[in-house]
């Protein structure tokens, strides 16, 4: 099968998913600053959650220029992928609108955990489809940020009982981690050698 389908169905499922949590941020009914105060959590939940989506359709966009084609268990693993992502405004408009409770913060980190297992699971879906040196086989490589970020979710989760802003730190860590340019998709479809 084709993978533009694939990509033209993740592309608009984040794109309703972006805008479902924008629309979660009300307008005040007041008109001076001290109207948006209230706002200032759901604010911050959204930008972070904003980031991280961004970050995910930034990766699915490289790592679908490896494929050529997508099986059955490659659409069913994209579609496991979506469904997490899918909760994202909810664990965010929770998070924001209780001032990053512990309860909330957890769930959040919970859908981050899961979407980022579920990210695992297509990609080692499509190295399997393609072959151990396939494009995206050698662009991985160790993935230590695949490895390392599962650790991260789990500690923020854990510490979400002790302090909000320790969570709150974690998840931030590593949206920073995956903010940083992954050059390793680029290189391979440029014919260089990846380490």
């Amino acid at each position: 099968m084709n993978k533009g389908r694939l990509e033209a169905f993740s592309d608009g499922v984040l794109a309703i998913v972006i805008t479902i949590m924008v629309l979660e941020i009300k307008v005040p009914h007041g008109a001076d600053l001290s109207a948006l105060q209230p706002l200032i959590p759901i604010t911050l939940s959204y930008v972070l959650s904003f980031i991280y989506l961004g970050i995910y359709w930034n990766n699915h966009h490289h790592m679908m220029q490896t494929v050529k084609s997508v099986s059955g268990d490659v659409l069913w693993a994209n579609l496991h992928l979506l469904f997490w992502l899918s909760l994202v405004p909810f664990a965010t408009g929770w998070m924001g609108e209780n001032h990053f409770a512990p309860i909330p913060m957890a769930l959040y980190g919970v859908i981050l955990l899961m979407a980022a297992i579920a990210y695992f699971i297509l990609q080692n879906r499509i190295i399997r489809n393609q072959g151990p040196d396939s494009l995206l086989a050698r662009a991985v490589g160790n993935d230590l940020k695949g490895k390392i970020s599962p650790v991260l979710y789990i500690l923020a989760i854990a510490s979400c009982w002790i302090s909000e802003w320790i969570a709150a730190a974690i998840y931030v860590l590593v949206a920073l981690i995956w903010l940083i340019p992954d050059k390793r998709i680029e290189t391979v479809l440029g014919g260089q050698d990846v380490d």
